[in-house]
């Protein structure tokens, strides 16, 4: 890091890739001056987030439904799916002890607020981008999102 590049200075991000492997890390953010770097990896090569969970349960199982009121089957189209529009914190509801923006199932009207992402100690309430029924909800509370990952489909 000697010389200043225009680009990216790749050996940080190997250094960074080398700490998330030490130490067995999914994920390392740094941020200096007006450059951010964020490097992550899986833990396995499933896709989670196509898997919707029961609302206010625990993680379900990948091979058997939690019970509940009703169980949401897995979500094959997401052409209807409203994606994260920043990388942070998906919340559910505005508070712990709130009852969530929306739940599956409920008629939503555009720019009704779906849920909260908090990104650099910002929260961001995520409006509604038409009306319709909310069908799935793909995240669970308190979950990281990356930019452009389906969070609830609207149909």
């Amino acid at each position: 890091m000697a010389t200043k590049k225009s680009g990216i200075d790749q050996d940080l991000v190997r250094d960074l890739a080398t700490i998330l492997n030490e130490t067995d890390l999914t994920e390392i953010e740094i941020e200096q001056d007006d450059l951010r770097i964020r490097v992550s990896r899986s833990r396995d090569s499933a896709v989670t987030y196509y898997a919707p969970p029961t609302q206010h349960s625990a993680p379900a199982a990948a091979s058997a439904p939690a019970a509940s009121v009703s169980a949401t089957p897995p979500v094959n189209d997401l052409s209807n799916a409203v994606t994260a529009p920043m990388v942070g914190t998906a919340y559910l509801a505005p508070s712990p002890d709130a009852r969530p923006f929306v739940e599956v199932g409920q008629t939503v009207s555009e720019g009704e607020p779906l849920m909260i992402i908090e990104a650099m100690k910002t929260m961001n309430q995520i409006p509604a981008p038409r009306s319709g029924k909310v069908t799935a909800i793909l995240v669970e509370d308190a979950q990281p999102v990356e930019f452009g990952e389906p969070l609830l489909v609207i149909e």
